[in-house]
């Protein structure tokens, strides 16, 4: 796990608990210093989820066998894209979670 600025320090994010977030390495490197993605579905940008002022359960879902994220509206579509939110690497963690009866969360 990595400390990630939320708002990014470059487009001018603060460096205090209100702005900071645990985030899996990848998933970091993922997001840059980026602020929105293309919606897969429409194309056109949005901003991306922020996990300090924004509700999971409105943007996202899990898939029946909990192995995926699924993007709920436009802001949950283009986060798990730009984030790559289904990658082998943490569908083959989450079999794990799950195997040991940690995943997915109860909320």
């Amino acid at each position: 796990m990595v400390i990630d600025h939320v708002i990014p320090q470059s487009a001018g994010g603060a460096t205090d608990i209100n702005n900071l977030v645990l985030c899996c390495y990848r998933c970091n490197e993922f997001k840059g210093a980026r602020l929105n993605a293309p919606d897969p579905r429409s194309g056109g940008p949005v901003p991306l989820f922020n996990v300090c002022t924004q509700d999971w359960h409105k943007h996202f879902a899990w898939s029946q066998d909990g192995l995926r994220v699924i993007g709920q509206s436009a802001i949950g579509r283009a986060t798990v894209e730009a984030l790559h939110l289904n990658n082998e690497w943490l569908v083959s963690a989450r079999r794990v979670w799950i195997s040991a009866g940690l995943h997915p969360p109860l909320d």
